[in-house]
């Protein structure tokens, strides 16, 4: 389900011309909540681990 309005945020990197979304979010708050910011952290390890 869709909400009507909010700020969204998104992680990524950039790999060479690529750019690599790593985790996208709806904020809620000013700082970036733990769990967000561990997912994001670890997609990012993934893609280096590659």
């Amino acid at each position: 389900m869709l909400e009507a309005a909010g700020i969204a945020r998104v992680m990524f990197t950039v790999e060479g011309s690529t750019m690599v979304l790593l985790h996208g979010f709806q904020k809620k708050s000013q700082r970036t909540p733990p769990a967000d910011l561990m997912t994001a952290k670890r997609k990012l390890s993934q893609l280096q681990s590659e």
